[in-house]
């Protein structure tokens, strides 16, 4: 739900008439969401978004030749019923034809694992693209990863497509002509942009999200700017502090080498002030402490 109200939001924003579609179509059915996200409240209050929600287009009736652009919305379901939609696998086929833009964010580009272009050769064979990595699986999808017909990485890796990822939960977007993929939620407001580009469009200038403002200034921070701190004492309210927060402890958890769990304890670091919880205390204990003994044991 947070991806679609995101690019939703946006396509809207900037003139785009957008039909909203699902295998069987009728009602959608959003996964667990905050609806006191921001990008959620602007949602819910816009008549047009929720009615196109409850009555979704089947994608077996939808015609490449209406459309410029598809963007595919992330969520574990996408794992499931997308890759093996036939209606949708004949659409992406389409587009692709007739050179229209593909894109994907998050679980998303699980759609495009199966599709065949004209030649017979994977669609994704050779191409660029991202998408939700086994890194981010393994923190946050461990409950649902037995269910998956298989790991999107792994998947899209062995049809042939020139994997790219950032590190656990950083935005990432990867443009390939008209193939447009984001790496997971949080890049879901670049990915967008980046379609209304390949679409002849320049973004209206608009406030970023909370989400998206507290990523970028974690982006800021490590990349070594020194004004994020100060951002975030002067405004800590525009920032979701507990996202920086739980940004470093996952990444922590998932670190496989000192850089990581160096970039993982500056951005615990970061939040510390202004987010007091036991689970990150414990957390930047044990990065102390691991990186501690990294450099102790060095020889």
């Amino acid at each position: 739900m947070d991806e679609f109200a995101q690019s939703w939001l946006m396509l809207r924003a900037n003139g785009l008439t957008v039909d909203v579609a699902s295998p069987a179509g009728g009602p959608a059915e959003a996964d667990r969401y905050n609806p006191k996200h921001d990008y959620n409240v602007r949602l819910a209050a816009d008549p047009e978004a929720l009615a196109a929600l409850r009555q979704t287009r089947p994608t077996a009736g939808l015609r490449a030749s209406e459309y410029r652009a598809v963007l595919i919305m992330g969520g574990k379901g996408a794992m499931f019923d997308l890759p093996k939609d036939p209606g949708l696998q004949q659409l992406l086929r389409d587009m692709e034809r007739q050179g229209a833009v593909i894109a994907a964010v998050c679980h998303g580009p699980a759609a495009l694992a199966e599709v065949r272009r004209a030649d017979g050769k994977p669609l994704v064979e050779g191409r660029r693209l991202t998408g939700f990595s086994n890194e981010e699986g393994q923190a946050f999808g461990k409950k649902w990863a037995a269910q998956f017909p298989w790991l999107l990485e792994d998947k899209l890796k062995a049809q042939g497509a020139r994997w790219e990822e950032a590190s656990l939960m950083m935005p990432k977007v990867v443009v390939d002509g008209p193939l447009i993929t984001g790496q997971n939620p949080y890049s879901t407001t670049a990915m967008t942009e980046a379609v209304l580009r390949a679409l002849g469009r320049e973004p209206v200038a608009r406030q970023p999200y909370k989400d998206e403002a507290t990523m970028a200034l974690a982006q800021q921070w490590l990349e070594g700017s020194e004004t994020a701190k100060a951002q975030l004492a002067a405004t800590p309210e525009a920032y979701h502090v507990e996202l920086l927060a739980a940004l470093g402890v996952y990444q922590f958890k998932q670190a496989t080498d000192d850089a990581t769990r160096r970039q993982a304890l500056s951005l615990m670091r970061l939040a510390q002030p202004h987010f007091k919880h036991e689970m990150l205390g414990k957390a930047m204990a044990e990065a102390k402490q691991s990186l501690a003994t990294i450099v102790h044991h060095k020889p």
